[in-house]
């Protein structure tokens, strides 16, 4: 898929695949804003967050007006989509959606966390509904992996030497947590696994 309604995509960022075969990404601007990560462009559609059938492969839009639509994931009971709005204002957020009974379309549109000064990117849950978040931005302080509870409070944190964009689960029985950062390819397992399909 690259277009949608006959407009090219800006530039499919985050992807996540929920158990029905659905897969839902998120398109912002960054890889057509400059020649640094992408092919700079003029957007000809809004930057928005899909839903592609896994049968018929139909796209539908399913959650518009997010700055900077980025990293997202499913809880383990897939009744909560969450997003990153990595160009919110005055500060990055996570926001959460309900789904809804059809499992195909969203509501209650929240903030979880706000981010403040830090910068969530790439997220997966765990199978109590901890959210791992890929974080930071060249600043010591910052830079890892945050670690939230289901209610958004930090529970924990991942230091390492350089920004994380992207976390996955991996290893037999999921509990290797892999992070993608600036530079380098981390791994540590953990004591506990991530949620399927994360």
């Amino acid at each position: 898929m690259d277009t949608f309604d006959g407009k090219r995509l800006n530039s499919p960022n985050d992807v996540v695949v929920k158990s029905d075969g659905s897969i839902w990404f998120t398109d912002p601007y960054f890889g057509i804003l400059t020649e640094y990560e992408g092919h700079k462009a003029e957007s000809e559609i809004a930057a928005n967050v899909y839903r592609v059938d896994g049968e018929t492969l139909e796209a539908t839009i399913v959650a518009e007006g997010v700055l900077g639509p980025n990293g997202l994931c499913f809880s383990p009971d897939e009744k909560i989509l969450y997003l990153v709005e990595s160009r919110g204002v005055p500060n990055r957020k996570i926001l959460a959606y309900d789904l809804k009974p059809d499992g195909r379309t969203l509501a209650n549109k929240r903030i979880h966390i706000d981010a403040g000064p830090g910068t969530p990117d790439g997220m997966r849950s765990d199978v109590d509904g901890n959210l791992w978040c890929g974080w930071g931005m060249g600043n010591a302080e910052l830079d890892g992996v945050m670690i939230f509870n289901p209610s958004g409070k930090p529970i924990g944190r991942i230091a390492l030497p350089e920004r994380c964009a992207n976390v996955c689960f991996g290893g037999v029985k999921r509990n290797r947590l892999f992070m993608a950062a600036s530079q380098g390819l981390y791994a540590l397992y953990v004591n506990t696994q991530g949620a399927r399909g994360g």
